[in-house]
């Protein structure tokens, strides 16, 4: 059996905003994205990803999602808004995410599309063709539905194991990925 991942990240698309005649960095939450915001925050305290490290955009929508989000949570973590977040590619998000503290077990980030799919798609092992096995096809399944969508406020969990500097492609395990639809149809 393997060791259990020491580390945990957590990737959370904004909630979905409106779209006023304003800069785009300015745009709110519509009325859906204020509604599903609290609902990840709830599902990410029951399902035991609290943060105690979080980075944020600094465009309004994803500020907004936090805000509704963390009260959910429970507990109050430090959060960082960044204006690097804000239209950062996979690249530039692995780079931040780097640099997380070395005492952060659980990182948070707040952000944007296209950056975070594609940043949960470049970590998630479960996308490298060697993969085989029954955990593996099913971690391959939930990559393969990332992929094809990851809408507003969809959040993605992959697990790793050493310090924040050494991850990479392909080097976590994608544990979860849930979006306000599938929590919806879960409560029914």
């Amino acid at each position: 059996m393997a060791a259990s991942p020491g580390r945990t990240l957590v990737l959370l698309r904004h909630a979905k905003s409106a779209w006023p005649d304003i800069p785009d960095h300015d745009r709110p939450l519509a009325s859906r994205g204020q509604r599903d915001a609290p609902v990840i925050g709830r599902w990410l305290r029951k399902s035991g990803h609290v943060p105690d490290q979080v980075v944020c955009s600094t465009a309004q929508r994803a500020r907004e999602t936090w805000q509704l989000a963390q009260p959910k949570l429970q507990a109050q973590p430090p959060v960082r808004f960044d204006r690097r977040v804000y239209l950062a590619s996979a690249t530039q998000l692995l780079e931040l995410v780097r640099r997380a503290p070395p005492a952060t077990e659980t990182l948070l980030i707040v952000g944007h599309d296209p950056g975070v799919p594609q940043l949960a798609l470049m970590l998630a092992a479960a996308m490298a063709p060697t993969t085989t096995d029954t955990w593996a096809d099913a971690a391959r399944a939930m990559a393969e539905r990332m992929q094809a969508k990851f809408p507003t406020a969809a959040v993605a969990v992959l697990e790793f194991s050493g310090s924040w500097d050494q991850l990479a492609a392909a080097s976590a395990q994608l544990t979860g990925f849930v979006t306000p639809r599938d929590l919806a149809t879960a409560q029914r």
